[in-house]
């Protein structure tokens, strides 16, 4: 499949590199800017108490068993993972995608060292693809079932209604 419909895979390629550096700036902006506000410590960084908080929420999660109240308003711990996950996918997409570009070469060397060669980033980079992929559909699937209208106006507004049968 090509973008915009052609069988011509040069135009898709320039989409993809078009979207990377969308997918770059975007990513750089928002570290740069959860450093500065204190958002990545503050939220998202996981606590001690979180880190043995784990097997809990994993049981709850399986259960479908959502936090209430208060607690509904903060990242559980494995939010906070999924998230520092998704932060450390990305970069290992950008810098593997740098990676297999023989111009890039005489900018950064050492990026074919770093990930032994253009196969292996290659490979990094379809397995990083494919783990965003599927942080994607869970974040979709939780979020219906955490109720869409809700959270859906959360991440767009910034603020979350607890429900009253929750409060």
């Amino acid at each position: 499949i090509t973008i915009p419909g052609f069988q011509d895979l040069a135009d898709a390629r320039h989409w993809h590199f078009l979207f990377a550096w969308i997918l770059a700036i975007n990513g750089l902006l928002y570290l740069i800017y959860s450093l500065w506000s204190r958002h990545l410590q503050r939220d998202i960084w996981p606590s001690r108490a979180d880190i043995l908080a784990i097997p809990r929420s994993i049981i709850d999660h399986i259960k479908l068993k959502h936090p209430t109240g208060d607690a509904a308003r903060r990242y559980n711990v494995l939010q906070k993972l999924a998230y520092l996950g998704v932060i450390v996918l990305i970069t290992l997409m950008v810098l593997t995608g740098l990676t297999m570009s023989p111009g890039f070469d005489a900018i950064c060397p050492w990026l074919l060292d770093l990930f032994g060669g253009r196969q292996s980033a290659r490979s990094i980079h379809f397995l990083s693809a494919a783990l965003i992929v599927l942080f994607v559909i869970v974040h979709l699937v939780e979020v219906v079932l955490a109720g869409p209208i809700n959270e859906i106006r959360s991440m767009l507004n910034g603020w979350y209604r607890i429900p009253k049968e929750h409060e």
